[in-house]
């Protein structure tokens, strides 16, 4: 197709494209394209103008099109739907008066660095090399679903949107390399779903504002390297359910916050590393339930006053800190009591070899199953904690035994109780006797020889109770220590 009439800007741009020659109009660096003011003709190049160039293939033997053109105004709708464009496409620091269509089409390359951009259509887009919106102010969407790239896609200082909505479009995106988006700023929802990135994402100190709605919505995400989210500061809801990647999933010194509704989605997550670490106060619900890291980066101050646990796998906890400052945490479940959690919190402690701590974990599990009981389970849970601690204070027993022994030899000493059958049997023993009570599968012979009356007969059936309930409460608790993972 022949465009008749070309300003002499156009005519300089159909001159260096079969060179890949570039042209810079920028008169500074400082220059912003979303103010063109003062941009007349000789600054502005027709839409129509560059999709001819692309279009059709002026090169010469020898030479390697490309279209390089900075600092330029473009007017009417640059449409490429479908194109195939064998040429990289460099249209940076460039004020587009109409969102360009680049919907279904295939190029080596596309920088559109600093612009100014209504908006950008370019879903199902296959770029062979990277796509570049570094520094972009697209008060629009950012239409990427579906999109192919070979490369990488570069977003960071970009600012997206104005009023909400989705600002920008990934889902079921195929991404060779990474995704640079660090200082992003949006206004609305960036929608990753069930894209693929077969590098890194890097969110780092990115802005995202979408109150009552979801801020990052990356549910299914799958990302081969790392997803860094440090300095991440959200006004809505974080989804990464279902979402797997390589190695750190990482939101460090990050202000995440949706108040009144979940500040992070990780449910059915995979990562290698998980970090919250020097984050501020999450505002918010967590979820993590059915999730699997092999470490959890946090300290107990950044988890919010409601969380889910339930199905969380996890192999270290990071910093090492006594049980009772991580216990706090499983008593905020929102599912109430979740035996796993504590299990998962024990396991964590067996592993590095601190088997104290364990015990406490799973003597707080055991008070915490306590208050869900009818009232005699009740009352039989209290009996267990104050005698033994369900097992995992062993040392209480002997304590028991001891002061129930020492209590009936004193009295046992002090009145001997009468033989059962005048001269016969062994010779008295208070302390024998008193133990005699105590043992229910023991028997030195005392406790059928002789026969206490009155309070001493109600002093032994104290202590034969007694030793019935602490032999059972001790095989209770050995029974439970057997069976623990």
């Amino acid at each position: 197709m022949e465009i008749l009439d070309l300003s002499s800007l156009e005519r300089r741009l159909c001159r260096a494209f079969p060179r890949g020659e570039p042209i810079d109009l920028r008169q500074s660096r400082d220059e912003h394209a979303e103010h063109p003011n003062g941009w007349g003709s000789e600054r502005t190049v027709r839409a129509e103008v560059i999709r001819t160039l692309l279009l059709d293939d002026p090169a010469e033997p020898g030479e390697v099109p490309a279209l390089s053109l900075i600092g330029a105004r473009i007017t009417g709708l640059l449409n490429l739907r479908h194109a195939e464009i064998p040429h990289a496409i460099r249209l940076s620091a460039c004020h587009f008066e109409d969102p360009p269509d680049f919907y279904g089409s295939r190029t080596r390359q596309l920088d559109l660095s600093a612009s100014y951009l209504p908006a950008l259509m370019a879903t199902s887009l296959r770029v062979d090399d990277t796509l570049r919106l570094t520094d972009c102010r697209i008060p629009g969407s950012v239409q990427l679903g579906s999109a192919q790239v070979t490369g990488g896609i570069f977003l960071d200082r970009a600012h997206l949107g104005t009023d909400g909505g989705c600002v920008l479009q990934l889902s079921q995106a195929s991404i060779g390399n990474d995704i640079r988006a660090s200082e992003l700023l949006a206004h609305g929802e960036i929608r990753l779903g069930a894209a693929r990135v077969e590098g890194a994402l890097d969110l780092e100190d990115a802005r995202i504002r979408n109150a009552g709605g979801d801020a990052l919505n990356a549910a299914h995400l799958t990302v081969g390297t790392v997803l860094n989210a440090a300095g991440l500061r959200t006004d809505g809801r974080v989804r990464l359910t279902g979402t797997k990647v390589t190695g750190l999933l990482t939101f460090i010194e990050a202000r995440l916050s949706n108040a009144g509704g979940v500040a992070l989605g990780v449910s059915n997550c995979e990562a290698g590393v998980f970090s919250l670490w020097d984050a501020a106060p999450v505002v918010g619900d967590i979820k993590m339930h059915y999730s699997h890291f092999k470490v959890i980066h946090a300290k107990p101050p950044v988890w919010p006053t409601t969380v889910r646990l339930e199905g969380l796998t996890y192999e270290t906890l990071a910093p090492r800190l006594p049980a009772v400052q991580r216990l706090a945490l499983l008593e905020r479940d929102e599912d109430g009591f979740v035996p796993h959690a504590y299990e998962q919190l024990a396991a964590s402690y067996r592993r590095v070899g601190d088997d104290g701590e364990a015990r406490t974990v799973q003597l707080a599990k055991q008070r915490r199953h306590r208050t869900t009981l009818p009232w005699y389970g009740k009352v039989w849970g209290h009996l267990q904690d104050a005698t033994v601690g369900y097992g995992f204070r062993p040392t209480r027993a002997m304590a028991w035994l001891l002061a129930l022994l020492l209590l009936g030899s004193m009295a046992y000493g002090l009145h001997h109780p009468p033989p059962a059958e005048a001269g016969k049997g062994p010779a008295f023993n208070p302390a024998v006797y008193a133990l005699d009570l105590l043992l229910p599968l023991v028997d030195f012979g005392q406790e059928k020889a002789f026969t206490p009356a009155g309070t001493y007969q109600w002093l032994s059936y104290l202590l034969i109770a007694a030793g019935w309930i602490l032999a059972t409460t001790i095989a209770a608790g050995v029974t439970r220590n057997l069976n623990r993972p």
